[in-house]
């Protein structure tokens, strides 16, 4: 079992690492609270951690059927797109940073808003995360749940530690920074959102 954690948890990072919409609204939130990171973590373990059981049901055939990824890709790359317009356009009043830190609450929704809406975790867990399930059911409940744990532990720590880096460098660096963390922040989850409604288009147009 030890063998297969440490597997686990490699691979879980290379996934958690990579940039993705969560992490740029993680970097987009932690001017204002270097907790926004662990908010968002929580967030998306309650969405991830339903989808993980139901993987372990047989949910990763019907995850990975174009018709379904399709739809979720392209209800998420609506949300991203709606997301990223709204950060540009606070970059753009002079109040943007005053009026976002009003809004504390809000990296908990987005963790399981951009969890939930985001096409490519479904074929994540319907192929490898699926993989690491049965793997890890062949020890048992115990093998499972920590596993899970590990996984989310990865989640916790990297979206945390990207919080806790940008909300150092604001406070550092001024408005000035955290303005241009907002914008770098809208314009990747614009291309996010664009590169999420091609691909959900492209799957609409593939016959099964």
């Amino acid at each position: 079992m030890p063998a297969f954690l440490l597997q686990a948890v490699l691979i879980s990072l290379s996934g958690v690492m990579a940039p993705g919409p969560l992490s740029a609204s993680v970097v987009s939130r932690g001017h204002r609270c270097p907790h926004a990171g662990a908010l968002a973590a929580l967030g998306h373990a309650l969405i991830e951690l339903p989808l993980m059981a139901a993987v372990l049901f047989g949910f990763a055939a019907w995850a990975d059927r174009p018709l379904v990824r399709a739809l979720v890709g392209l209800t998420g790359g609506m949300v991203l797109l709606w997301m990223g317009l709204g950060l540009l356009g606070a970059v753009r009043r002079p109040s943007a940073l005053s009026r976002a830190r009003s809004a504390e609450g809000s990296a908990l929704r987005a963790g399981m808003v951009l969890t939930g809406a985001n096409p490519y975790l479904l074929v994540w867990w319907a192929s490898v995360g699926a993989a690491l399930l049965l793997r890890a059911s062949q020890y048992g409940p115990a093998g499972i749940a920590l596993f899970a744990l590990l996984h989310w532990l990865c989640d916790l720590l990297w979206l945390w530690l990207l919080s806790a880096i940008v909300h150092g460098g604001g406070n550092y660096l001024g408005s000035r920074f955290q303005l241009a963390v907002l914008a770098v922040s809208g314009l990747f989850l614009l291309w996010m959102g664009v590169d999420f409604v091609r691909d959900g288009a492209a799957l609409l147009r593939r016959p099964d």
